[in-house]
């Protein structure tokens, strides 16, 4: 039994040793130190707690209990079955520990998410009584919440001379990138001796989730060229996704092809990566065909890929057919499933079909999530629907996340979308401590404006300030609209110049725009004029813009300059020489009103259909 039950448990026989320590305990037979670590890690490969805690039983009956290595592969397996408390039980009864033990303590917290414990035990337990090992550096490495520890620990490995160990490097670049740090994940990867699939795994995955899908591509190149261990599931779902992300529909197939070549197309989730993929590139009956080709193998995750595919490709009926055959196929749809269709019919503007799924989940009484919510928020603001809206604000009050920000985010929207700034402002209110996402305060703004309260919006950018939230460029579009409307011109040059001189940011010709019409508004015509010039491509919107303020103002001068120049840009729109003509018409002076006249005749124009104007 020394020997036997060790050598089934490595060629992964385990319930065969299982059964064949149930047959030596039967026969009374004595168990040596090297039987309980092997049985004790089968429980935990087997997920089976009860065998667990009668090898427990049986460890305190023969003495076992007191042997480190018995009582480490306790601890470990209690660790793996979650049962936290008994590991830590099995922990702290130890009458002798070694870094092995250590290591299963630290390991099984940040395992089950218990970080600050794996800490705690590192700290207590490690310094001063045990050398850590590569082991126990990077098992507290997946235990860094923030990237302060992270580097605490990244100069402890470099000082234990464990930094280059493919395991810690692994951990180190994990970490790395989910404290959002990819350029010095990018370093320990650059850096590493000795690859391998698992390294490679982890920093695409790291570059996926920091949101550069295109440096993706180019390590599974390397990979490919560097490498010679096959990839696995875990790099073709990650170089899919950012395929789809990319759009990159033609590298997509090539990847594709190279899967059905190694045989890999029957992977579940590597099948459902790919109907992610071919839905976002827009080429939903490839989608399809990759979807019927798992059949036997899908999962509930495929069906929802496939469903939010047709959704995104405005195939709601297709969507509607999947939806309704799930449970044929022994799926119930589940948050996702009921998401994809409630996101993809208000993302089609088909609000009322948004709330009858909405109605069908609650009454199937489906935990409704924030997503959800927010979709039909949406859903409300584009109908507009306020009293739908306020059902899904009671809806939300119900399941306590009024006081998520992108929550309140959605319901300023939709208040404001269906004119009601006094609802909105009172979301706005219950915030003690403001949100510092601009997308919170731009609801605000850019509402008030919509509902032509200017000075409002003016406040909330000024209170924005006082918070130190930083805006982005939607803010200022938003303030720079509102200013123009109030007929606040300082106000809307200071925030102008503030955009590059306090915030670094380059205004867009969508900004240029606003403070052109701002300027055009308040009749200083010529400094919009000169606020153009400075413009390397001016848009044509730009100009209009300025012609319109021509006609309020009766320029006729700076009104036929704009015209000639729209002439030359929009060569078949007679709109810009009506607008001439209504100025000098305006200015009786008909003369000129007649010269327009012949011009827009001598280029073949006509006059705009209901339009009022001196030309004939």
């Amino acid at each position: 039994m020394k020997y036997r039950i060790p050598k089934l448990v490595t060629d992964g026989f385990y319930r065969e040793a299982l059964l064949l320590y149930a047959q030596h305990h039967s026969a009374t037979l004595p168990p040596h130190r090297f039987t309980f670590p092997p049985l004790l890690k089968v429980c935990a490969k087997l997920k089976s707690p009860i065998q667990g805690q009668i090898l427990h039983a049986h460890l305190i009956k023969t003495g076992f209990s007191a042997d480190v290595y018995s009582a480490t592969a306790l601890t470990d397996m209690y660790m793996k079955l979650n049962l936290l408390s008994d590991a830590v039980k099995s922990f702290d009864e130890m009458p002798d520990r070694n870094v092995a033990s250590l290591n299963a303590a630290i390991s099984g917290f940040s395992q089950n998410g218990c970080f600050r414990e794996a800490l705690k035990v590192f700290k207590q337990s490690v310094i001063g009584l045990f050398r850590p090992n590569s082991v126990t550096v990077a098992s507290v490495l997946s235990a860094c919440e923030s990237v302060e520890h992270g580097m605490e620990m990244h100069c402890l490995a470099i000082k234990l001379g464990v930094e280059m160990d493919v395991y810690v490097a692994t951990s180190l670049l994990t970490m790395y990138s989910n404290c959002k740090e990819i350029t010095s994940a990018t370093r320990v990867f650059a850096v590493m001796p000795n690859k391998n699939v698992v390294s490679y795994n982890a920093f695409l995955t790291g570059l996926l989730q920091n949101g550069v899908p295109l440096l993706v591509l180019n390590v599974f190149k390397d990979m490919r060229e560097f490498l010679h261990e096959q990839p696995n599931s875990v790099t073709f779902i990650s170089v899919i996704s950012a395929c789809a992300s990319l759009l990159y529909l033609q590298f997509g197939r090539q990847l594709h092809g190279y899967i059905l070549k190694i045989q890999m197309q029957a992977d579940t989730m590597i099948g459902t990566a790919l109907v992610d993929m071919y839905s976002k590139c827009g080429t939903w009956p490839w989608a399809q065909n990759v979807f019927k080709e798992l059949n036997g193998s899908r999962n509930i995750l495929t069906w929802n890929s496939m469903i939010a595919g047709m959704m995104l490709n405005g195939q709601s009926e297709k969507a509607i057919e999947l939806f309704e055959q799930l449970p044929y196929e022994g799926f119930k749809p589940d948050p996702a499933t009921w998401n994809s269709m409630i996101s993809g019919f208000a993302h089609l503007g088909k609000g009322f079909e948004a709330f009858k799924y909405f109605e069908k989940m609650l009454s199937d009484a489906v935990v409704t999530s924030l997503k959800c919510f927010t979709s039909l928020l949406s859903a409300c603001a584009e109908l507009p629907a306020l009293r739908r809206g306020r059902e899904i604000h009671g809806h939300v009050i119900r399941t306590d996340m009024n006081k998520d920000e992108f929550m309140a985010t959605a319901l300023i929207y939709m208040y404001m979308k269906c004119g009601q700034p006094s609802w909105a402002r009172r979301i706005f209110n219950q915030f003690e401590i403001k949100p510092h996402d601009p997308a919170f305060w731009n609801a605000m703004i850019s509402g008030y404006g919509r509902n032509g309260e200017y000075e409002s919006a003016v406040e909330i950018f000024d209170i924005m300030q006082e918070e130190k939230v930083k805006p982005n460029s939607a803010s200022f579009v938003g303030i720079l609209s509102a200013c123009s409307h109030a007929g606040q011109v300082d106000k809307g040059l200071q925030v102008f110049r503030m955009m590059n001189d306090d915030y670094g940011l380059k205004p867009t010709p969508e900004h240029f725009g606003c403070v052109i019409d701002l300027l055009s508004r308040s009749g200083r015509l010529h400094k919009a004029r000169q606020l153009i010039q400075e413009l390397a491509e001016p848009s044509v919107s730009v100009f209009y813009s300025l012609l319109g303020a021509c006609m309020c103002h009766l320029n006729s001068d700076l009104g036929e300059e704009m015209a000639m120049k729209l002439s030359e840009l929009d060569l078949e729109n007679p709109t810009p020489f009506v607008i001439l003509s209504n100025i000098y018409a305006g200015l009786g002076r008909w003369d000129d009103v007649e010269r327009i006249r012949h011009m827009v005749n001598g280029r073949g124009l006509r006059k705009l259909p209901g339009s009022s104007t001196g030309v004939t």
